[in-house]
This record gives structure tokens, C-alpha cells and sequence, in this order.
């Protein structure tokens, strides 16, 4: 992803509590981002005890059909790229929305090429990854076709379309061919994704694409999430020690409230107990408010292999009773089952200490303080039952 940091400072929208009906009693926040290497039965298993939503390979038909029947409110998709093909994969279920060999068959055209014309571009760090031609009427309609097609009459809730990208985050050095830039490649994907959005609602499906950076284009986020949701796949921080400066992060608050469901991922450096992991689920909380259809996880980069878990993130909070409190550059949130707060610091400036209502209780299940201390980039979740 693009290292780029600029963002106008802006408070959430909204300061008021959630409904009963916006949240879900009993329910987890957990999402699995399992689109690795192959899945185990233990995975499986696990998964159905501690997510709500998951993000799978769409050959991985077997591991869909073993989360739906244990878990039919799962939210389950199917992954596909809006922006290439891979040479590297056999078939006959694809990755992307046309496989390497039936782009080449339908011609040159459906590539995208340097600016001599003739040279295919591949992605740079992912071998055998194509850049397709996403402003092609032809390569859209074919991408909207094919998903569609795998889409109709199957128990995958949606498609998560991938590489929605903003910047160039893979080498592509424009301008390409025809003099294209950044802004061309994005209208072009801001069109194929109001194609595919309306064709896979119109078999009554879902479309979730990775919205990359929509914090840099007002509106962007409402506007690829309107067909039925939107994943941040980075949320607070680039890498475990690579963290968004304040107003970049509540700028990407936004997406926590709609429209459709949420999927964000915090970056960790891989390890369950990364201070990242418990630093992202605290402020999914205080500024999500716990909205019904929203989820979170944390993860090392690219490592969608692994079933990435903390306690915490089986506690259901209940519904906030307060707004966002603003404490500096900390925020926290009362909720009727717990409290959370988090410090959004993304630099050592000094630790915020803040007051913790009574009845809490830790992950270990020991009283929670009277006061805690958050350094810079550090949460911390309370709830009212004990361990």
C-alpha cells in the first residue's frame, strides 16, 4: 500500500449510542482473512467458534459449505482481483475474474502494457500477477460475467473484489500505455466496481472490494461500499511498527458506519500477541460502536494463512451508553457490557492515563484499575462479566 499520510483532521460524525437493534447480543466481531495457503479441519473448526465473517479462496467450496451449515449467519466470500489474472494458477476456478489462459485467448487488449505499448505489466513483489486492462468495456463485462456466473445459485454471501487500488502499489510506473495515469485507472475501477456492485445484487449477493486509502477521496468509501459493504485491509497502521498519525486514523473511521458491512484489518508484525491486535479491536469498538455487520482483525503482511485470535475478540460488549470521549489523543467508550479505550498517538509524545468505571474486569479476569495508563498506540478492552 501507498505510504501516503496526508488526511483533513475530522472527528467521527456521529457522537450518539447505538440501538438494541443495531447490535447483535452474543455474536463476534472476529473476521478470518483466510485466502493463503490451503485450510485445515482444525482451522475450520476454530473459525466457526470465534469469527463472523470470512474471506476465503473461491475454489475453497468444501470449507464454505462446512461454515454455512455450522454457521449460517457467517458472513462468507468469495476473494477475486478487480485488477489481474495470475499465470501461475491451473484452474478451472481462478483467483481473478478471467484466468491467464482465457484473457490471452480473448486477446492483447485485455492487458494492460508500458508505455511502448507491447509490454505486458507484471506485478512488482508478486510474480506472475498481470495488470489488467480495467478501462476495457470487454475486460469488465467478462469480469462481471464470470463472477456472476460463479456467484448464481451458490451459498457464498458475496464476492470480496480485491485491489480496488488508489496509488501504485505494484510497480506499475505510469503513465502506461496511452498516456494512462493513477486518475485514469481509478474512474476506470470506480466504473467496473457500479458494474459489478449492481450485477451481483441483482442475484441477490453482495460485493465488498478493498477500498484502498478512500480516506484520500471524500466520498469514495460510500460510493465502492453501496453494494453491500467495504474491507480496509489497512486499518491504523501500514506494519506492526508503522502506525497513521491521529488524523489519518479518524479518518478512516468513517467506514465503521456503513453503508453494508465492514471488514478491517489492523497490521501486526504476525504475532497474536502484538500490541497492535488489542490496539485495533479497542478502537473498532469506541468508534464503530459495535454496529451490527461490522468486523476486525489483526495480521502480519500477506499472512492470510493463519487463524489470527486474542480473547478479547469473543467479548461482545453490548451497546454503547455514552458517546466518544476525547481524552487528548485518546479516546474511550462505555458500553453496556464493558468499556474500552485506546490511545491514537502514533509516536512516543507520552502516555495518557484515564479513568475506568467500576464493576470491570480483565482478560485474566482480575478487577479491572481505577485509572489506566495507555502509551502511544495502545488499547485496552473491560467488560462487566468475569473470566
Amino acid at each position: 500500500m501507498s505510504r501516503h499520510r496526508e488526511s483533513t483532521p475530522r472527528e467521527p460524525t456521529s457522537e450518539r449510542g447505538t440501538s438494541e437493534a443495531e447490535v447483535s447480543k452474543g455474536r463476534h466481531v472476529g473476521a478470518w482473512i483466510r485466502y493463503g495457503g490451503p485450510v485445515t479441519p482444525e482451522q475450520v473448526r476454530f473459525a466457526i467458534e470465534h469469527y463472523q465473517s470470512a474471506i476465503l479462496q473461491p475454489w475453497e467450496l468444501d470449507v464454505l459449505a462446512s461454515l454455512k451449515r455450522a454457521r449460517p449467519d457467517m458472513v462468507v466470500l468469495m476473494y477475486k482481483c478487480l485488477s489481474s489474472t495470475r499465470s501461475y494458477e491451473p484452474g478451472p476456478i481462478y483467483s481473478s475474474g478471467l484466468g491467464h489462459r482465457e484473457a490471452t485467448d480473448l486477446g492483447e487488449h485485455l492487458f494492460a502494457h508500458r508505455a511502448d505499448g507491447r509490454t505486458r505489466i507484471e506485478w512488482r513483489r508478486y510474480p506472475g500477477h498481470w495488470q489488467m486492462a480495467v478501462w476495457c468495456d470487454e475486460y469488465r463485462s467478462r469480469w462481471v460475467a464470470n463472477v456472476t456466473a460463479e456467484l448464481t445459485a451458490s451459498e457464498w454471501d458475496g464476492v470480496m473484489a480485491d485491489n480496488d487500488v488508489f496509488d501504485d502499489y505494484y510497480g506499475l510506473e505510469p503513465p502506461i500505455e496511452g498516456g494512462r495515469g493513477l486518475p485514469e485507472l481509478r474512474l476506470a475501477l470506480d466504473r467496473m466496481v457500479g458494474q459489478a456492485g449492481r450485477a451481483v445484487n441483482a442475484v441477490g449477493k453482495i460485493l465488498v472490494p478493498n477500498i484502498a486509502e478512500s480516506r484520500r477521496e471524500p466520498g469514495r468509501w460510500r460510493r465502492h461500499a453501496a453494494y453491500g459493504g467495504g474491507f480496509d485491509e489497512v486499518w491504523l497502521a501500514h506494519t506492526g511498527d508503522d502506525h497513521f498519525d491521529v488524523p489519518t486514523s479518524l479518518a478512516q473511521m468513517d467506514c465503521l458506519r456503513g453503508p453494508g458491512i465492514t471488514i478491517v484489518r489492523t497490521a501486526s508484525d504476525g504475532r497474536d500477541e502484538h500490541p497492535n491486535f488489542t490496539y485495533g479491536l479497542a478502537a473498532f469498538w469506541i468508534f464503530g460502536g459495535g454496529r451490527d455487520g461490522t468486523t476486525f482483525t489483526a495480521t502480519g503482511h500477506d499472512m492470510y494463512s493463519v487463524t489470527p485470535y486474542i480473547p478479547q475478540l469473543d467479548w461482545d460488549l453490548g451497546v454503547p451508553t455514552s458517546g466518544v470521549r476525547r481524552h487528548g489523543n485518546g479516546r474511550s467508550r462505555c458500553f453496556t457490557r464493558g468499556w474500552a479505550a485506546v490511545n491514537l498517538n502514533n509516536r512516543h509524545t507520552g502516555p495518557i492515563r484515564l479513568p475506568v468505571p467500576s464493576g470491570l474486569w480483565d482478560v485474566d479476569g482480575a478487577p479491572a484499575p481505577a485509572t489506566v495508563t495507555l502509551r502511544s498506540r495502545e488499547g485496552i478492552l473491560y467488560r462487566r462479566a468475569r473470566a
